[in-house]
């Protein structure tokens, strides 16, 4: 019997980064081991096995710590959770895994996305790791909860569904793909279910060996319900009755394939079909377990969620589809304006017509569908809100929109993912490392996700974890191209210069991923190592490369920056203005970061006139991008004074940058770290250049990590260390021992290393 019991066992249980391996009894973060032993991990395994309900102090110590005294064992449980929080990156204050209950018990309230048989199995598996006795006690607690817990509703918040693809025999083909698409609608703005999305859906059928388009049948959903360790299958079927329609739902169980609960509704007319399906939907909800607060509250009608227009459904679900499974753009345009024309205000086709469009034409069509956003449910207005904001580079009411959405949605992979993300590109690493190993941990086959992590782990020194996440992607999702820069990256941190060879190879040929990799890898890094020529000749080959994909007059600004750095005054200017005059040709490319770059490369080489002409052109253009506003503006505000010799002025104007600069890889404080050299004051700037180098993750291959060294040299000069600044100055020209002999910086740090001798 305990063999037989074993066999129902998962090997892993997963949960955000973390996993246990119910085999050896051992916890891992990323790969890694986790010290977590005897009694804490035995609290967790009760905890993980009871997730989301409130285990109480008591039943904690009568599990674990059977016969003992109150004293001992509450002294230990304290202990206990503490350890466990200590090995999760939890906190008491703001937990993600273990929410405890004042004077009660704890709960777990992370998601775990191996699913967990029966309490029963887990116990008998590590009766040979905690004893028999305790399984005894864990037995019978455990399947008092199964028999009365789970009978109470057919799923639990923490269960994922597939929805399969609507059988229709009615011969009307305008119903095909738009009853799922109107299911879908109506059941995605349950905070209670939690359904697999298209996207991952495809992605589950190509590793099935289906087309990423095969259609849905019962049988080839019930593969992937099980593939997905999704608990339930919706089936929807569409038939005539006569002359009336009949509109059937049965939610199955993916692992015995007994029905959870049905729905049927008749409709005389084609037109009411929407409003039957929004109350079959509603019922659904109500039989599935979801409470009637959360229905009442999110329950918006389908002809409000997204349109009354059977035929605009229609052409809407068929763009999504050309877009995601064929990456056909221009069908997926043609698709969404068909929508659109057939229903002007159906806001999710102008938010889709959106992200199928290039430059302003993008953000033209998103702002259409957010002014129409009240149009919508609630977790599309999420996705339109946070979309319009992408847009229009607002990064803190991103944030604040992605906080609310998580709030509300705690289970949408899409909701943390894109949390995560925002803070991402906010600087803010350890919380877009929770984010992200949540949305991994409810979605595992999500690419992107995996490659955010990589990059938040990369920023945070932490190279092993970020390396372990690599592996983890290469082993549960595709390997998308444009993971090569994140990978260069990684191996130029740990000096891996086979793996930066390697990753330049395999990008080559491969476009865009090609000319950025050579842009932003190869030519970065030779000026890194001062190798200027040779940074100048990737860098055409990049913008070679880039052809008329819109790259090059990026890496050409990106270019004359790191020409204003090392000191060459006119080769910046010339690049600069070149840059400047090729914007005004071209229309279809996000021009902050290379209005930007250009403007910061003209303060730096002293054109201070030019320079504040472009960034008084970016603070009209984009007012709400906290990248202008928090990035760039001060940046060249503050290298415009210092043109002018006033330090203090410059310090001043770079502080709104403090809160944000880790984001924008630290150019702040580079600039920052000159205004204290050229106000004297050799501890402040000293701080300044120590930062750049403590964050060798944020600045990776840029120049100014290697300038840093020179900045904290000249520091130490003022501070009258001279010891310190030779080996600062050491430092500097070691990295540089192969330099271009001619450069402007190059000479100087010379001359200045010469009087110290």
């Amino acid at each position: 019997m305990k063999q037989a019991l074993s066999n129902q066992i998962p090997r892993f249980i997963r949960f955000g980064v973390f996993e246990v391996d119910t085999h050896s009894g051992e916890l891992r973060k990323a790969g890694i081991r986790v010290r977590l032993q005897g009694q804490p991990l035995q609290v967790l395994m009760i905890l993980l096995e009871r997730g989301g309900e409130v285990v109480t102090r008591e039943e904690l110590r009568s599990r674990i710590w059977p016969g003992e005294s109150f004293g001992d064992t509450d002294h230990a449980l304290n202990k206990a959770i503490a350890r466990i929080r200590e090995a999760l990156d939890d906190s008491a204050e703001t937990p993600r895994y273990i929410e405890t209950l004042p004077r009660h018990g704890y709960r777990f309230i992370g998601t775990v996305s191996t699913p967990i048989s029966t309490p029963k199995s887990i116990w008998s598996r590590w009766a040979s790791v905690i004893g028999a006795s305790v399984v005894v006690v864990g037995l019978t607690a455990g399947s008092l909860w199964w028999l009365n817990g789970r009978k109470a509703h057919a799923l639990s918040p923490t269960d994922t569904v597939v929805l399969a693809d609507f059988t229709n025999t009615t011969g009307d083909s305008v119903l095909d793909d738009t009853l799922r698409q109107g299911m879908a609608v109506q059941l995605e703005q349950s905070p209670f279910l939690n359904l697999i999305s298209d996207e991952r859906i495809q992605r589950t059928l190509s590793l099935m060996g289906q087309p990423s388009n095969a259609k849905l049948t019962p049988n080839i959903a019930h593969d992937l319900c099980r593939r997905t360790n999704s608990a339930a299958l919706v089936d929807g079927s569409i038939s005539r009755l006569g002359s009336e329609y009949v509109i059937g739902l049965d939610a199955v169980s993916c692992g015995t394939g007994q029905s959870l609960a049905r729905e049927q509704v008749q409709l005389a007319r084609k037109e009411d079909m929407l409003n039957a399906l929004s109350r079959a939907s509603t019922s659904l909800r109500k039989k599935l377990g979801e409470s009637l607060t959360s229905i009442q509250k999110f329950d918006t009608p389908l002809e409000e969620a997204s349109t009354p227009s059977l035929e605009a459904l229609q052409a809407y679900s068929l763009g999504w589809r050309a877009m995601n499974e064929n990456e056909d753009f221009d069908s997926a345009r043609s698709l969404f304006q068909r929508a659109i024309r057939l229903d002007p205000n159906f806001a999710m086709a102008h938010a889709g017509l959106g992200w199928s469009l290039p430059g302003d034409a993008k953000q033209e069509e998103t702002k259409k569908a957010y002014e129409l956003r009240h149009r919508v449910s609630e977790r599309e207005r999420f996705y339109i809100e946070s979309h319009y904001t992408l847009i229009t580079g607002n990064l803190d009411k991103l944030r604040e929109i992605s906080e609310l959405w998580v709030l509300t949605y705690p289970r949408d992979p899409l909701a943390r993912s894109t949390l995560g993300g925002s803070y991402l590109i906010l600087g803010q690493y350890d919380k877009s490392v929770r984010e992200l190993s949540e949305a991994i941990a409810l979605d595992p086959t999500e690419p992107a996700s995996y490659g955010s992590l990589v990059v938040a782990y990369q920023s945070l020194n932490r190279l092993a974890e970020a390396r372990a996440t690599v592996n983890m992607a290469q082993e549960k999702a595709h390997y998308p191209i444009y993971w090569h820069l994140p990978l260069y990256y990684l191996a130029f941190l740990e000096s891996n210069e086979a793996g930066m060879a390697q990753e330049i190879a395999q990008s080559s040929g491969k476009g865009p991923s090609e000319a950025i990799l050579l842009q932003f890898g190869a030519s970065h890094t030779a000026a890194y190592q001062g190798k200027l020529r040779k940074a100048r000749e990737l860098s055409r080959q990049a913008i070679a490369s880039a052809g008329s994909s819109g790259y090059g007059v990026w890496f050409q600004a990106d270019t004359a920056t790191t020409e204003a750095l090392l000191g060459n005054v006119k080769e910046a200017q010339q690049q600069a203005r070149e840059v400047l005059s090729a914007l005004k040709r071209q229309d279809q490319w996000p021009k902050p970061y290379i209005q930007g770059d250009a403007a910061a490369a003209l303060a730096l080489s002293g054109n201070s006139s030019q320079a504040e002409l472009v960034a008084a052109d970016l603070n009209k253009r984009f007012p709400e991008s906290t990248i202008v506003r928090q990035n760039y503006l001060p940046l060249i505000r503050a290298q415009i004074a210092l043109n002018s010799h006033d330090s203090s002025m410059a310090i001043h104007i770079l502080q709104t940058s403090v809160a944000y600069e880790l984001g924008f890889a630290l150019y702040p404080a580079y600039v920052r770290g000159l205004a204290y050299l050229a106000a004297n004051e050799g501890i402040e700037a000293g701080a300044e250049f120590e930062k750049i180098l403590d964050h060798r993750g944020v600045v990776v291959n840029d120049p100014i990590g290697a300038l840093a060294h020179l900045g904290l040299a000249r520091a130490y000069v003022l501070q009258g260390d001279t010891g310190r600044a030779r080996a600062a100055y050491q430092d500097f020209l070691t990295l540089w021992k192969d330099a271009d002999p001619d450069i402007p910086i190059l000479k100087e740090a010379k001359a200045e290393y010469a009087k110290l001798q």
